[in-house]
């Protein structure tokens, strides 16, 4: 599978597959407190951010195999709050849930970090639902570590 897999950077005709992935990103979050409409417009708004152009450096890349999409992800720059340095970062990753546990995740997050290096980012930051434990599982096993929870208490 891996070997017939294409990474390439989207274009204006990815925006749909892009968004179609959108209910299984919100699905994952997981948040009692917030309605499944506010994760979901969340969620969309989140994407379109994403997608809209800026002069911060940004990628977003399509993984496929024969011209159909199986999965994308964003990467961008982002300064480091300890730090301050400029490092990579991915506040998106999704894969078709056809396509998952096939090795896709893996080849976009290495093509995620191989973009990071090409910048001479020393890091590469991500940003995950606390209660999606499928992901945070593929992450720790890709070597990231926890830095920083944010945490909420309904009142």
């Amino acid at each position: 599978m891996k070997n017939n897999v294409v990474i390439r950077e989207s274009n204006e005709n990815d925006r749909a597959f892009i968004f179609e992935l959108s209910p299984y990103l919100a699905e994952v979050a997981k948040l009692d407190w917030h309605t499944e409409d506010a994760v979901q417009e969340m969620q969309d708004n989140y994407i379109s951010e994403m997608l809209a152009n800026t002069s911060t450096p940004s990628t977003t890349l399509i993984a496929e195999i024969e011209n159909s999409p199986l999965g994308f992800i964003h990467v961008r720059t982002h300064k480091d709050g300890i730090s301050g340095e400029i490092c990579g970062t991915v506040p998106l990753l999704a894969v078709s849930p056809k396509s998952q546990g096939l090795g896709v995740g893996k080849l976009l997050m290495e093509s995620a970090e191989q973009w990071a290096k090409n910048l001479d980012c020393r890091l590469l930051h991500l940003e995950v639902f606390a209660n999606n434990s499928k992901a945070n599982s593929f992450y720790k096993k890709l070597g990231f570590k926890s830095e920083t929870l944010h945490m909420v208490k309904t009142i």
